[in-house]
């Protein structure tokens, strides 16, 4: 397992503590709890860097490819998912907005690791 997938599985258990402390107090007892916008940011680092190597995206492309970049887009969907509870759970709760920035790049950022990882597999992208 790539390291950007195991920061993003730290970050994941991280990001759980937070949602399920509604009166935000585990960041300051575990350090390893806390979440920052930098967490963000390092996400859109390994966008970026993943994104330099490879052809702009000039159409949408059905998820699938290699088994790797078929699982990587089910984590996106996913996410996706995740994402939208987390916002269904902004109606009743205070989130801190790091958590929703953080699984929208997130979910981006697999994107981008399904299309490397068919790229660097040979497989080429079926496009809609």
């Amino acid at each position: 397992m790539s390291r950007t997938l195991r920061r993003v599985q730290r970050d994941l258990f991280a990001l759980g503590a937070q949602l399920a402390d509604p009166r935000a107090r585990i960041g300051r007892r575990r350090a390893k709890a806390a979440f920052e916008a930098a967490k963000v940011r390092l996400l859109e680092k390994d966008i970026d860097a993943r994104q330099a190597k490879m052809e702009p995206l000039r159409a949408f492309i059905l998820p699938g490819g290699s088994p790797a970049g078929s699982f990587l887009h089910l984590a996106r969907a996913a996410c996706r998912r995740a994402e939208r509870s987390i916002v269904s759970l902004t109606r009743d709760e205070p989130v801190d907005a790091v958590i929703l920035a953080y699984v929208n790049r997130l979910s981006d950022l697999l994107f981008v690791l399904a299309r490397h990882q068919n790229l660097e597999s040979g497989r080429t992208e079926d496009r809609w």
